[in-house]
């Protein structure tokens, strides 16, 4: 009798299934065909019965089916006989739990494995479809491999017992079709931070390649040439990765953040003059009491939509022939789009535009990798504009 292994797991896709071996870490996409007779080898049939089975669907074609079912027994994806031979019992592993297969599904997220995650945590929150934890995890990895339908179920069952939760909810506003807010939250990001905040430094620079703050700075430098003993003002400062960058050339560096994790971080890194925990629109907002050559925002305005809330402020806090240097993610849709990521991309249109009605002259808009997400390269505008 044929079956399917106990260690393999399946996900019904748009052209068949993907079924992992979660005993030896392998994946396998199987188109229509081939998933219909994964689905028939149930334990309950022999070759000449899954030939009759399948006489419908495969026609004259039952020899390459049956070549193919001697490959998929000889990769313990299906356990029985080849066609002469009496059936051998085979090490296939036990079937995992729902623990076990959520913390393979990390495991396999960490090395970037997010399709053979996503089956792992599918599995799992089936199993406890209870817990609110499981089905937050799998609308996470859910939309990471593009079932945003799937994401979008998830995160709903899991707002069901989880409503305060400010980063889900975000989401769920990324994965519907309901225009998008002005800017993400301060309640969402405050949350989104302290939860990265820890690890930040090491997964961005470390995991993720993230470079935006180098190729920033090159590219403010190349604008303000020899200039230094600058009065430098960083938005969304984070834990100072941009203040490393900047410190060289700073007579005076002030960092102002949003999360007070982030910030702390920053303070004990002690690279600038002055940090303060704040919503930069906010401090913006204030009458000027200092005037800064140089302010930037690397990585900060991905969380608002129309750039103006940013960028006007900013000219009146900016000094006689300084400049306004930003990095965000670059977009197709004019003026801009929030993406399932949560974070909003920009169209160069818009960017050239804001500068413009600020009274700024956009000195360079340059496109360039910045980071790598799940192994796909995030292309971003680096704008730097002079007063």
């Amino acid at each position: 009798m044929l079956t399917r292994s106990a260690s393999v797991i399946l996900s019904p896709s748009e052209d068949g299934y993907v079924a992992y071996d979660t005993h030896r870490d392998r994946l396998y996409r199987l188109n229509p065909t081939a998933a219909l007779i994964v689905e028939l080898c149930d334990g309950t049939r022999d070759r000449a019965q899954l030939r009759h089975d399948l006489q419908p669907a495969v026609g004259s074609d039952w020899a390459h089916w049956n070549d193919w079912l001697d490959t998929a027994i000889d990769d313990q994806l299906l356990l029985g006989s080849a066609p002469t031979e009496a059936a051998m019992p085979v090490d296939t592993g036990a079937a995992l739990d729902a623990g076990a297969l959520a913390r393979q599904a990390d495991d396999l997220q960490r090395r970037d494995r997010v399709l053979a995650a996503f089956v792992c945590q599918q599995h799992a929150d089936e199993l406890d479809p209870d817990d609110p934890v499981m089905a937050r995890r799998l609308g996470e990895l859910a939309h990471i491999v593009g079932r945003r339908d799937e994401a979008r179920r998830a995160y709903g069952r899991y707002l069901a017992r989880c409503p305060d939760d400010a980063e889900v909810t975000h989401l769920m506003t990324a994965l519907t079709e309901s225009g998008p807010p002005p800017r993400v939250s301060d309640r969402c990001l405050k949350q989104l931070y302290e939860r990265f905040a820890p690890f930040y430094d090491e997964n961005m620079t470390g995991e993720l390649d993230y470079c935006a703050p180098e190729r920033l700075h090159h590219a403010a430098a190349a604008a303000l040439g020899a200039r230094g003993d600058l009065d430098v003002l960083d938005l969304g400062c984070g834990t100072g990765l941009n203040g490393v960058q900047w410190r060289p050339q700073a007579r005076r560096l002030v960092g102002v953040d949003l999360s007070e994790p982030m910030v702390a971080r920053a303070r004990a890194g002690r690279r600038y003059d002055a940090l303060e925990t704040a919503e930069i629109t906010a401090w913006l907002a204030r009458e000027p009491t200092e005037r800064f050559d140089v302010i930037v925002a690397c990585d900060t305005l991905i969380y608002f939509g129309d750039l103006a809330q940013v960028v006007e402020p900013a000219r009146r806090h900016l000094a006689p022939d300084g400049i306004v240097a930003f990095s965000v993610e670059r977009g197709e849709t004019d003026p801009f789009a929030l993406s399932d990521s949560g974070r909003f991309t920009h169209h160069p249109a818009h960017v050239a535009r804001v500068v413009a009605a600020a009274g700024l002259t956009l000195a360079s808009l340059d496109e360039t990798c910045v980071r790598y997400e799940y192994g796909e390269p995030v292309t971003a505008l680096l704008a730097v504009c002079r007063s």
